[in-house]
């Protein structure tokens, strides 16, 4: 995909049929690394067609880590660059343009979402504000509490996920996010009251929170149905 000053990859994944509404799936801090993959195959085998840009290429392309200690820590620092040194429009813009891209793809039919976990369950809000995504689903994006002044700009449906337990994202923010988007008939924001951080991610297993795993993977396939459904 092309972007001012360079271009940057993606993982694409296709459903069996080869067509299908489109999601732009954004990384954690991690990279485009094997959960981003695998949720990328159960998107794909629900009909869609999935595109999982390199969120990280200004700063360190083809990032993939693993979930352990050490790859935690160097995400941070690769996230942390990410922050300093890549302004918010270009970030938004680099994103905007992989949602372009994907509705431009052959096989999109149907919309296309934005939907990301942890630091692209930010991006994928910041998308919703900025651009004109069919959808969003955030999963525990920590700095959408603070960028609640955007809420205005969010006319798409969207769907928030949060952890009760997550030391990232108090539950006073949690519930501000909640009276933002209060009586939005296309607003819907679900909290697992026992699951912490990035409890998704079964692949990580300091995160991981099966039973809160099913019942949030369960709302989003069930919202997605009905907001960007596969016919």
């Amino acid at each position: 995909m092309g972007a001012d000053g360079g271009s940057f990859a993606a993982h694409l994944a296709l459903p069996g049929r080869r067509r299908g509404p489109g999601i732009l799936l954004l990384q954690e801090i991690f990279g485009v690394n094997d959960f981003v993959a695998e949720k990328a195959a159960q998107l794909a085998g629900l009909g869609y067609v999935v595109l999982a840009p390199d969120v990280f290429w200004r700063v360190r392309p083809d990032l993939s880590l693993p979930h352990d200690e050490a790859g935690l820590q160097e995400a941070f620092g690769v996230a942390g660059r990410y922050g300093e040194e890549v302004p918010q429009d270009v970030k938004v813009d680099d994103l905007l343009r992989a949602l372009t891209h994907l509705r431009e793809l052959d096989e999109v039919s149907g919309g296309g979402a934005a939907m990301g976990y942890c630091l692209g369950g930010s991006l994928a809000y910041f998308v919703a504000a900025a651009g004109d995504p069919d959808a969003a689903v955030c999963y525990y994006g920590s700095m959408i509490p603070s960028a609640l002044g955007l809420a205005d700009e969010v006319t798409c449906p969207i769907l928030f996920h949060f952890g009760g337990a997550d030391p990232y994202i108090p539950a006073d923010q949690v519930e501000e996010v909640r009276r933002t988007f209060a009586g939005r008939q296309n607003a819907e924001l679900v909290v697992q009251p026992e699951a912490g951080h990035a409890f998704e991610n079964l692949l990580a297993p300091q995160f991981a929170d099966p039973p809160a795993a099913e019942r949030s993977w369960r709302a989003t396939t069930e919202w997605l149905g009905r907001y960007l459904p596969v016919t």
